[in-house]
């Protein structure tokens, strides 16, 4: 399966900066975004085929655990497609001479997913063609393409296929080392390992190199919002999403700055074109329901996070983001049942305890002081600097003993 490279997930709940939460909802809202290249010929990561998204202690500010965060005055998502021509992830130059021939026919299997005949074509061009490290480049891609390696940010820190592949694109950048090519892919392998300040300078050069490749300006964006440099990140994004106008994923990516930067009206115009242009996937349902809840437009935040969920019944943070809305909404039984299976789904979601905690404090029945006090205790355990989870538990202890000494 051709690789969609690394997504950047935007967990609300696991968001910076992170403010405490009265027994009110708390936020838990993940938000998951990615970047994609286009195939071989058009993640993000889509979420890097290849994929770029924020990582998880990225994401936007939780809803209802403070204050939002100040917009910043830039730009807002340009009206009109870019008049530049982005170009694709081919490897062959156009030249004819029988190397390139070569490559071009290795590009042509690479994107139709023939991997057996692109590997045989790149090797012919290698072959052909030693000094040139197009090759190298392309059989590396066909590696990565047949190992179906997780391409999310620091995915597979330890992954052992991984330093043979950096390896490859080592020697291929030997032969030049101004190859953008050759950067952009070690780039993304060092994103899939956690290594965004190593990426950041490989990734870096590769937009210089490859101003009008939408994947190499998106993955820088997704190199500097895991290294806590949103604001920088956000011209690369918009870059991208200018390039490759039509996809999902560069507007997900770009959405998701924008949310993390404030500008919750332009992340709700990218997130809603995203959801447009692909109806079927749920992280963008989620996307443009979380975007919403940040607008207090929950009437339609519901229905777009009620769709995620039924597009991905499995996936926990959509289930988590789907009973925080439930309970603003006033449906706490509801709210409950969904918090519960986020926890379900993934124990060790921090989010989904949080929202069970609360909204089991707001629903207040016989005892559920008692398991909300545990579900939020649960929390802190996933992440003792999680501020929220300590104030929950503060407030809760205070509004136990304000019951206990009402008359």
């Amino acid at each position: 399966m051709k690789p969609t490279w690394a997504c950047l997930s935007l967990c609300v709940a696991c968001a910076t900066p992170r403010a405490p939460v009265a027994p009110a909802p708390n936020a838990a809202v993940p938000a998951e975004v990615s970047a994609s290249r286009p195939p071989a010929a058009a993640k993000s990561p889509a979420p890097l085929s290849t994929v770029t998204t924020p990582p998880p202690g990225s994401s936007p500010l939780p809803l209802g655990t403070g204050p939002a965060p100040k917009p910043v005055a830039q730009p807002a998502l340009p009206a009109e497609p870019s008049a530049e021509v982005a170009v694709t992830d081919g490897l062959a130059r156009g030249t004819g001479d029988p190397a390139d021939e070569q490559l071009s026919l290795g590009d042509a299997a690479y994107s139709a997913e023939k991997y057996k005949e692109a590997r045989a074509r790149y090797r012919r061009a290698e072959q052909l063609s030693p000094k040139d490290p197009a090759p190298k480049v392309g059989l590396v891609r066909v590696s990565v393409a047949e190992a179906d390696l997780p391409l999310d940010y620091a995915s597979a820190p330890r992954e052992p296929r991984i330093p043979v592949l950096l390896k490859q694109l080592e020697a291929a950048l030997k032969l030049d080392s101004n190859y953008g090519p050759a950067l952009l892919e070690r780039g993304h392998l060092l994103l899939i390992q956690g290594r965004a300040n190593d990426a950041s300078g490989s990734l870096t050069r590769a937009a210089e190199l490859l101003p009008r490749h939408p994947e190499a300006q998106s993955a820088v964006g997704v190199a500097l919002v895991a290294l806590g440099q949103t604001r920088e990140s956000l011209p690369y994004f918009e870059r991208a999403a200018a390039l490759d106008r039509d996809n999902p994923d560069r507007l997900g990516n770009l959405g998701a700055a924008y949310l993390l930067l404030g500008r919750t009206p332009d992340a709700v115009k990218a997130f809603e074109r995203a959801a447009q242009l692909a109806p079927q996937v749920a992280r963008y349902q989620s996307d443009v329901g979380t975007a919403y809840l940040a607008e207090n437009r929950l009437d339609r935040a519901l229905p777009a996070l009620e769709r995620a969920v039924d597009l991905e019944p499995q996936r926990a943070s959509y289930v988590a983001n789907l009973s925080y809305a439930l309970q603003l909404s006033g449906s706490l039984d509801k709210a409950v049942a969904a918090a519960e299976r986020a926890t379900q789904l993934d124990p060790k979601l921090g989010s989904a305890w949080l929202n069970l905690g609360t909204a089991l404090a707001k629903r207040g029945r016989d005892g559920e002081l008692d398991k909300a006090d545990a579900a939020f205790r649960r929390a802190l355990s996933l992440d003792p600097e999680d501020p929220r989870a300590k104030a929950n538990l503060e407030e809760l202890a205070e509004l136990r003993r304000k019951k206990s000494s009402a008359p």
